[in-house]
């Protein structure tokens, strides 16, 4: 059996590492991975970059981490033997920021994800006023919008995430924290964010707890009797939520490309269609050759997944064109020490939309990860554009990079008249995939189209999670059910199926 994968992300990588395990265990499995870039990784791009003075920046333009919780990446690399290369945020600094009225404000203690846990912290805290703490309050109290009945879940019962917090919370918990934090990250809008398909235990919360707060409290409990129950052993590597690779998340990446076999993988070249006659596929490139196939494996953007299937199945095209995506830029910028004269132990500033700055976030790289800049030089990532401001992705490379160097003098304390050592954009085009409201009901629809198509599959972060994680696991699932169609079987996914119960 021979796969074309169109796409070199890491769930067209997930994709191909798996065939090529397929193929080492014995079976008659090869592939061709088609990659439209001349680079490897999709929306994972490390740019490693020599500074002037010496040294080097190992610097993220996209995704930097992945959810040490998740087993997806941490898996692969021990397949891959680089699990010794896995690094954890550097906790020591860790403190995040919220924008209010143009100004830095410390996220409270005791906060998991918006809702507070901690009384002290939540009445001291300058984010939100007296009013919007005593309705937070009103959470332990409030019931429950509905209770479901025997079976149902969140996908039975799913809501935005501005219904949600507004209804529980009220609506300064959403403007203040719940909306940068849990929709902006994602490039979602919090009136149309689908909180089943992005956070499904905020619902179950509710309905286990009848509260978010006490869902927490709860949530608090367990993992602190954990850790007592399991303290870390001496010597051992502290473990942190996220988790990356000394090299840079593309490290991963990488590997995989190595361990499957770069002679298989064009790049440079893209899928200009995708056609389907009896059993046999092909797949027409851009270099005017058709190639044919065995099966197919799309692991693009969605937008583009939705132009390749057109002609194979123009409802399945139809209903991934229902899947919106918004664009964006990462900005790295690098500065003397000397131009930083801020307190520089925090991790991350996130700005409410309400603030109306072209920054949605930042994140101080130096100070989240270990070996990220030279020695004297502070490496900064600002995030622009998404849902709530494409209109200023039009600007230039040089006009963004300035726009974010000039906001971070304001936010910070960049010194005014300081000058980058290191600057770089990264654009990403429709490149973050927005769950709104229904989207697991779609996702159902498409994989039954999906699962009627022989030698057919899907692989990306439109659909199930839009985590490193999550995609790499997309590509390893396109895998098992072509595989599974072709009536090979591997051991692995056994072990998987078994680990999962």
């Amino acid at each position: 059996m021979h796969v074309i994968i169109i796409g070199g992300g890491i769930a067209g990588l997930g994709a191909a590492y798996k065939l090529r395990r397929a193929a080492d265990a014995g079976h008659e499995v090869s592939f061709t991975l088609l990659e439209r870039d001349d680079r490897l990784g999709g929306k994972i791009f490390t740019d490693i970059a020599e500074d002037a003075d010496g040294g080097r920046y190992v610097a993220d333009g996209g995704s930097d981490s992945f959810m040490t919780d998740k087993a997806a990446v941490h898996r692969v690399a021990r397949l891959l033997g680089v699990f010794d290369r896995e690094c954890g945020t550097c906790d020591e600094t860790k403190k995040t920021f919220i924008v209010k009225d143009g100004r830095l404000v410390e996220m409270p203690d005791g906060m998991m994800m918006f809702a507070p846990t901690k009384l002290v912290p939540l009445a001291t805290t300058k984010l939100y006023s007296w009013p919007a703490k005593f309705r937070m309050a009103l959470d332990l109290v409030i019931p429950r919008k509905v209770r479901w009945a025997p079976g149902e879940t969140a996908q039975d019962h799913d809501e935005t995430l501005e219904s949600l917090v507004v209804r529980r919370l009220g609506r300064e918990c959403l403007d203040r924290l719940a909306e940068p934090l849990a929709a902006g990250v994602n490039g979602d809008e919090a009136s149309e964010m689908s909180v089943a398909a992005r956070y499904p235990m905020l619902l179950d919360m509710e309905q286990q707890h009848g509260s978010l707060v006490k869902g927490f409290l709860a949530q608090r409990k367990r993992v602190e009797e954990m850790r007592k129950k399991h303290p870390p052993q001496p010597g051992a590597r502290p473990r942190t939520m996220f988790s990356s690779f000394d090299e840079g998340l593309q490290f991963i990446c990488d590997r995989m490309a190595d361990a499957a076999d770069r002679g298989c993988i064009r790049t440079g070249v893209s899928a200009t269609g995708v056609a389907r006659e009896n059993s046999a596929w092909s797949v027409a490139i851009s270099t005017g050759e058709t190639l044919a196939a065995d099966a197919v494996i799309v692991a693009t953007e969605v937008w583009a997944a939705a132009e390749l299937t057109g002609d194979v199945d123009p409802v399945l095209a139809a209903l991934l064109r229902t899947i919106p995506c918004s664009s964006c830029a990462t900005a790295l910028l690098a500065f003397d020490e000397a131009d930083c004269p801020f307190d520089r132990k925090w991790h991350g500033i996130l700005t409410p939309s309400v603030e109306k700055k072209p920054l949605t976030g930042v994140t101080l790289m130096t100070s989240k990860w270990p070996d990220r800049a030279p020695e004297g030089k502070v490496l900064v990532r600002g995030f622009l554009g998404g849902p709530r401001d494409q209109e200023v992705l039009e600007m230039s490379d040089d006009e963004l990079l300035e726009l974010a160097r000039t906001q971070l003098v304001e936010l910070v304390g960049v010194a005014p008249d300081a000058r980058p050592c290191y600057a770089k954009l990264f654009r990403w085009e429709r490149g973050m995939p927005q769950y709104t409201l229904g989207h697991m009901d779609r996702v159902d629809e498409i994989e039954s189209l999906e699962g009627e198509l022989r030698g057919f599959a899907l692989a990306g972060n439109a659909y199930r999670g839009v985590g490193v994680p999550n995609a790499l696991e997309s590509g390893e699932r396109a895998v098992t059910k072509l595989l599974g169609e072709a009536g090979i079987s591997l051991d692995e996914d056994s072990a998987e199926q078994k680990r999962a119960h």
